[in-house]
């Protein structure tokens, strides 16, 4: 009787959370079937977990570092590097006021490396503090500051590229900014 009640709270748990966990996933991997795979690596770790998730104040926090981690961890492999996907369009998660600035937004973000990507969706779609991200990806606040700078300088230069139609300065793409320029602060 014990495991079917826990069973059952952590059905409800996972129920609750799903979209939310699937729309962080996406902005971390940009393609909704890579987003369920993620959410279902969590999900299964998360009810290895569960009897110690379950008493913690912050579970859903604990899930999304799951998540998190799986995704960085992932893009480590040699996976990520032997399979390239044909970057199509992904289904229409919800109505958007104007669609050419989230597919702007999207494919800037989707230029950013995995872990500027990581701490920019954690720290403004997830909202959490430079502290809360730190933890979640294992490193320090500064890392966790100088990242979210680096990243949010390469989605200006992406977006004011994308808005101009073409760079003053030279073309040159997000991801090539992003961790390659030094001295910006």
């Amino acid at each position: 009787m014990l495991k079917a009640g826990r069973d059952a709270e952590f059905t409800e748990f996972v129920a609750a959370r799903m979209a939310a966990l699937r729309r962080v996933a996406y902005l971390l991997c940009q393609d909704w079937h890579r987003a369920d795979d993620l959410v279902q690596v969590a999900i299964t770790r998360l009810y290895a977990n569960w009897h110690r998730a379950s008493v913690m104040d912050h579970a859903e926090a604990y899930v999304r570092t799951i998540l998190v981690r799986e995704y960085i961890s992932e893009r480590r492999s040699g996976w990520a590097r032997r399979v390239s996907l044909d970057g199509g369009m992904p289904e229409r998660a919800g109505a958007q006021p104007d669609r050419d600035i989230a597919l702007d937004m999207q494919a800037a973000l989707a230029g950013l490396p995995p872990r500027q990507r990581a701490t920019i969706v954690l720290r403004f779609y997830c909202d959490l503090t430079v502290d809360q991200v730190a933890e979640v990806l294992g490193c320090t606040p500064g890392t966790v500051k100088s990242q979210t700078a680096k990243g949010l300088g390469a989605l200006r230069l992406a977006l004011e590229f994308e808005s101009n139609g073409s760079a003053t300065g030279g073309q040159r793409s997000a991801s090539a900014l992003s961790g390659k320029e030094r001295g910006h602060g």
